[in-house]
């Protein structure tokens, strides 16, 4: 399979997480299409690391998972203190917070 499916793929997958942290209001939401952002670049870094022959693309990848996991679990503590303090998980409402 030739690269540029595996660039087209990736960039579609980003440009929708972009849309949805650009659109979307809920926060749930916003965390899962950073999480699509973040996997169409995992999927972009294996697919160069496997043309190009080399595997520190997929050393890489395994790093950024675990950033990413670490920030779904400290985005939802958050998210639930959030919720906890405004009733909502609308981003919107974050603004309260300020004083």
């Amino acid at each position: 399979m030739s690269i540029q499916y595996y660039i087209i793929l990736c960039l579609t997958l980003f440009s929708i997480g972009v849309v949805g942290v650009l659109t979307r209001r809920n926060a749930i939401i916003v965390f899962m299409c950073i999480e699509l952002m973040l996997n169409a670049v995992n999927l972009l870094f294996t697919a160069f690391s496997s043309y190009m022959g080399d595997s520190d693309g997929q050393i890489f990848v395994f790093f950024i998972m675990v950033v990413a996991a670490a920030e779904a679990a400290v985005g939802l503590a958050i998210l639930v203190l959030v919720y906890r303090h405004t009733r909502s998980t609308d981003v919107s409402f974050l603004d309260r917070l300020k004083g």
